[in-house]
């Protein structure tokens, strides 16, 4: 049974019909049904900036916009003076913990009559939504942060969104079909870098942010370095993308050396996802992440807001939503549903479950249909298949490029957070201690059942007896360093 993402609220943006697609030229590849996008149209504003391709994976289809139409000067001055460090070196509004004090009192009039204007312009839309969402996080985590500064908790965060932004981010989220709060990908993360020369390709050192909470204008910074990583580990999604598609189609044909074939796409561009990631450690240092790491929580689970946030003018009620975290990215979430990486049946997973409506519309129709696919087809059988050995090996070595990337993401967790604070949850709400383990545990189990599969096959080699060290050290490691943590924080250990 494929388990559904649960819907974003205000959302309207998912229905990508097949009469859509028709009038297009050969614009996709419609793969066992759902259709991949080969030319990402960069050009055609009217449809969602997000949409899976396999030329730019999970980034959006065109290099996100900037800077706002003219109708959102006041915005656009806003964010300008909004960050600790401005692009001109100088100390901004969140340096001195001014910049609720001048929403107060209104020098950002509510601009949603706008936005209709712009309805079938998504890259708009998209922009709008990324500045709305970087407004409404600074306004409300303002007053945790300056506590932060002075050495104390965080505390509680402003409980309230005015209707200046409560309206617009509801009306933009509505219509670009992301939750009315900071995500990863519409907003932080992939829809917030600019090319610093266009006519270069997208590569690390051509890019440069759009917004910023702390020092990020200054690409040098540590936050700059902590969301550029994280775009270019997605630049490489796209061979991701293509491999997996292979995989399926090499499983619906029976055609082994397909399959064969898209396991090495994947393993490739794996591998260069992994490398990136490892650019982290130099390029946005452990001891600054938590200079900017306050306005990047979210309201859910977090006790900033015990009672959630009211939206003036949008609910009577306080709303919820989970902060922007790096667990939103499609990437490996496509690898443990075609991989079928079963995760273990315990309150974390449901955090798994839930993270899933804070992506793209398209990335989640995406994921849903390839766990569909890749459950009918049983694609892990025939990646197991005694009769071609090769591809087993091949399959293994793509789990243990996932093993990396989540072995990875938990000593960053332990280095830039676990020994930085006692906060007990992460930014998207799940956690700190157990959360990542969970998730790293089943790929672990995985691949030591795949290691005993070619074990009866009398299967051996330099490079699986290598995975099978790393696999055994590091499982030993993880169990004690959740040991350690868990006991020094009060968590309950059954909590992974």
């Amino acid at each position: 049974m494929v388990v559904t993402a649960s819907q974003a609220p205000l959302n309207n943006a998912d229905d990508l019909s097949t009469t859509k697609w028709s009038v297009f030229s050969n614009p996709t590849s419609h793969i066992l049904g759902f259709p991949v996008l080969d030319d990402p149209l960069a050009e055609d504003t009217t449809l969602p900036a997000f949409m899976v391709s396999t030329s730019r994976g999970f980034l959006p289809r065109a290099d996100p916009l900037v800077p706002l139409p003219p109708e959102f000067s006041a915005l656009e001055s806003l964010l300008e003076r909004m960050p600790i460090q401005t692009a001109s070196g100088s100390p901004g509004l969140l340096a001195t913990g001014s910049l609720g004090s001048e929403i107060d009192n209104n020098v950002l009039p509510n601009l949603a009559a706008h936005i209709p204007k712009y309805k079938h312009n998504h890259y708009v839309l998209n922009a709008l939504y990324r500045d709305y969402s970087f407004i409404a996080s600074a306004y409300l985590l303002e007053p945790c942060h300056m506590r932060w500064l002075e050495g104390q908790r965080y505390g509680l965060g402003r409980q309230e969104l005015p209707e200046c932004i409560s309206i617009p981010i509801a009306e933009v989220a509505k219509l670009t079909g992301f939750q009315p709060f900071m995500e990863y990908a519409g907003s932080y993360a992939l829809y917030n870098y600019k090319l610093i020369d266009p006519s270069k390709p997208l590569a690390y050192d051509n890019l440069n942010l759009i917004r910023a909470f702390e020092s990020g204008l200054d690409r040098s910074s540590s936050e700059a370095g902590f969301v550029l990583v994280h775009v270019d580990m997605v630049k490489e999604s796209g061979g991701l993308v293509k491999g997996a598609l292979q995989v399926l189609q090499g499983c619906e044909n029976g055609d082994r050396d397909n399959l064969r074939t898209g396991l090495d796409g994947m393993l490739v561009a794996l591998r260069r996802v992994n490398k990136a990631m490892d650019g982290m450690w130099k390029k946005s240092k452990p001891g600054d992440y938590n200079g900017f790491r306050t306005f990047i929580f979210g309201i859910t689970s977090q006790s900033m807001f015990p009672n959630g946030v009211l939206y003036r003018g949008v609910s009577s009620t306080p709303l919820n939503f989970r902060g922007e975290s790096g667990a939103n990215d499609s990437m490996i979430p496509l690898v443990d549903n075609l991989f079928q990486i079963r995760m273990p049946d315990t309150p974390l997973t449901e955090i798994l479950r839930d993270f899933r409506k804070y992506r793209p519309g398209n990335h989640r129709q995406f994921l849903e249909h390839v766990y569909a696919r890749s459950e009918a087809l049983g694609v892990q059988e025939h990646c197991l298949d005694h009769t071609d050995p090769e591809a087993t090996v091949k399959y293994l070595l793509c789990l243990d490029q996932v093993r990396e990337f989540r072995w990875r993401h938990w000593c960053f967790t332990r280095e830039y957070i676990l020994k930085k604070t006692n906060h007990p949850t992460a930014t998207g709400g799940s956690p700190i201690v157990t959360w990542l383990p969970n998730q790293l545990g089943a790929v672990l189990a995985l691949m030591r059942q795949v290691l005993m599969r070619l074990d009866e096959w009398s299967v051996n080699s330099a490079e699986v007896e290598k995975v099978r060290e790393v696999v055994d050290r590091q499982s030993d490691r993880l169990a004690k360093e959740v040991e350690k943590y868990c006991r020094e924080r009060g968590v309950e250990h059954g909590e992974l």
